[in-house]
């Protein structure tokens, strides 16, 4: 790891001060030299590495009176950007409301790291692509753009098969930010030019530009994440298909959230995670459902809908099936649930 300076705030402003103070610079903000840090569980990783090299850390854990909070009303759930993993996996109102989003969490990392995770850097985390992590690859256009992608042609199991491009096909790792695509989230960002408002769907960027994974620029902060309520969001469920039960990223999962009359799908809502290339919301599985009974001939129809458009490689091909069928389950169980 290189050395690096280390800035503490106690507010935004001295934060978004101390962040053009350093030097964001220009281009994507994820290689900017000033980064924020919360947590650390993702950033930390990547410096040990030597895949990221910010020149100054900016420490945020102060801002955590005002950006701390959990809120629901008739509007939604709003979580403050450092709340933490299991602090808002263990909240009553969104395992009442919104279990959906509880379970994503609950499933995701150690209970150590959900401990230590603020959400709004748990959205930002970065491709567990072997490739990208390892700088004695050369060939990485996420790390260095116009080098190639080592991924095309080499070990790719669980690579992404939706939302891929010929420069990358990493898969977005992680298990709440599907989620929030599929609920139609909203992101509250503040910056040096001041704050604003985007649709969570609109926060990452596809693979043709593998450099720049976010819409955020250099010295802009995530201060909240809102989720809008919705007669969907009780009959709600997360199911991760993985290696192995506990500390491990998803081969392929599944965002649910229902809204069922007499049998019938009058809206849906569905994420998909470790089959794509950034946070994936399904509308083609979502259309394919509604105004139809839920039964295993329209859950299937949704799955084949999810997957029309996969571009699977040579040892990646099984994600297809495999991402179908977590679907098909989750879709299933979600009409099974008692609210």
């Amino acid at each position: 790891m290189q050395a690096f300076t280390y800035v503490r705030a106690d507010d935004l402003g001295s934060a978004l001060q101390a962040g053009q103070a350093a030097g964001a610079g220009a281009g994507p903000a994820n290689a900017a030299p000033t980064q924020f840090i919360a947590g650390g569980t993702t950033i930390l990783d990547l410096m040990k590495l030597g895949t990221m090299r910010p020149r100054t850390l900016v420490d945020i854990n102060g801002l955590q009176s005002s950006l701390g909070e959990i809120t629901t009303g008739d509007k939604g759930l709003r979580l403050g950007a450092l709340v933490r993993m299991s602090q808002a996996a263990d909240h009553p109102d969104v395992l009442r409301e919104y279990p959906v989003v509880a379970q994503s969490l609950q499933l995701a990392a150690s209970a150590q790291l959900r401990n230590m995770a603020s959400l709004g850097g748990n959205v930002l985390q970065r491709t567990r692509c072997q490739y990208f992590r390892d700088p004695s690859w050369p060939a990485c256009n996420k790390r260095e753009p116009g080098s190639g992608c080592s991924a095309l042609e080499g070990v790719n199991r669980k690579h992404a098969v939706l939302g891929v491009g010929e420069k990358c096909i990493a898969e977005y790792p992680g298990d709440f930010a599907p989620v929030l695509a599929a609920l139609g989230a909203t992101v509250d960002i503040a910056g040096p030019a001041g704050r604003r408002n985007i649709a969570f769907e609109d926060l990452h960027k596809g693979p043709d530009r593998p450099e720049e994974e976010t819409t955020l620029a250099p010295g802009e902060l995530i201060t909240a994440l809102t989720i809008p309520s919705g007669a969907w969001t009780r009959r709600s469920l997360y199911l991760k298909v993985r290696d192995r039960q506990s500390y491990e990223f998803g081969l392929a999962t599944a965002a649910v959230a229902l809204d069922l009359q007499d049998g019938k799908v009058r809206e849906a809502r569905i994420g998909l995670g470790g089959v794509a290339y950034r946070p994936w919301r399904s509308r083609e599985a979502e259309n394919a459902l509604k105004g139809k009974p839920l039964d295993e001939t329209s859950a299937n129809a949704a799955a084949e809908a999810a997957f029309r458009e996969a571009q699977p490689r040579h040892d990646n091909a099984y994600k297809v099936e495999l991402g179908r069928r977590t679907l098909v389950r989750a879709l299933l169980e979600a009409g099974k649930l008692e609210i």
